[in-house]
């Protein structure tokens, strides 16, 4: 049992994370925000279909020395936004509402770490204002097209034709067994996935409303890969600080598209993992140390 000394040097040493919200027009965002606001910034984007919850064993580790914050975006999570169609669920909006969401958190100049969903959002912030961003961490957050695999078929199908049949086949991804197969899918050892991560995912899709907002996002996810040489011109002209760490097991997105960055950016690094989509789950400490020398190199030269 730790002493009452061991236990408040752990309590000094291990950064706090604090929970809140900031109302954004007719949206309430959810964030987790840790770190001296003196210290650097980075800005952690989740992807489908989770939240700023995946973040939880990485923010720690970054604390220490940075500014930490973790929205959920409109429509995951405890972000809450209009149901009755007063909020559009594309990616164009949600990342107008992430902008406003910096903006009024005067995050003036940050990195961004983004992962699946979350890097359209993170391009699109980039493109608009490139001189904010400081660096880019990319953890399985795609910008290429050979980045994408065979499992984007149907999905690139409902592209093509949204008709009502296709929009059915696009369910399958949000099945209970579906969201945690996202996570198990190219671990070697399953007991390392914490199961309240898939648990409150199926959890918040099973709310009202939420797969019908989700289904039209995978629609507008098209948009993304149509925008993608704009996103490959940004990195071209800018050359902001690149770090690539990927779960090379991804069923989604595949080693290539982090390969590719180091046309654009010859100085990308890229790091590939043993394990799946959801790489931080299994390899928290290690991508955290990464990611934290990089950062160190360029913020903090």
């Amino acid at each position: 049992m730790a002493t009452g000394a061991q236990a408040a040097d752990t309590t000094a040493t291990t950064p706090r994370v604090h929970y809140r919200y900031e109302q954004v027009d007719e949206v309430k965002v959810f964030y987790r925000e840790a770190g001296s606001r003196d210290d650097p910034t980075v800005l952690l984007l989740h992807g489908f279909p989770t939240s700023s919850f995946m973040y939880r064993n990485l923010i720690p580790l970054l604390a220490d020395r940075y500014h930490v914050v973790a929205p959920d975006l409109p429509g995951f999570g405890l972000t809450h936004a209009p149901e009755d169609g007063r909020y559009a669920y594309t990616f164009e909006q949600i990342s107008k509402t992430l902008e406003r969401f910096t903006e009024q958190l005067h995050l003036d100049r940050y990195a961004i770490q983004v992962f699946d969903y979350g890097a359209p959002v993170g391009w699109r912030l980039a493109v608009a204002h490139p001189k904010r961003i400081t660096a880019i961490i990319s953890q399985n957050g795609n910008a290429y097209e050979e980045g994408l695999s065979e499992g984007w078929q149907s999905i690139r199908e409902y592209w093509r034709y949204p008709s009502p049949e296709n929009r059915a086949a696009v369910r399958k991804f949000m099945t209970p067994a579906a969201l945690k197969w996202q996570y198990t899918h190219g671990v070697n050892d399953e007991s390392l996935i914490a199961p309240e991560t898939y648990l409150f995912d199926a959890t918040m899709m099973a709310s009202p409303g939420s797969l019908d907002i989700q289904l039209d996002l995978i629609l507008n996810y098209a948009d993304n890969v149509a925008q993608y040489p704009e996103y490959q011109a940004y990195f071209r002209r800018y050359q902001p600080p690149l770090l690539a760490v990927w779960g090379r097991n991804d069923p989604f997105f595949l080693p290539a598209g982090a390969e590719a960055w180091k046309r654009d950016i010859p100085t990308a690094e890229v790091h590939f993992y043993d394990t799946g989509h959801f790489a931080l789950e299994t390899h928290a400490t290690e991508i955290g140390t990464e990611i934290k020398d990089f950062l160190d190199r360029h913020l903090r030269r």
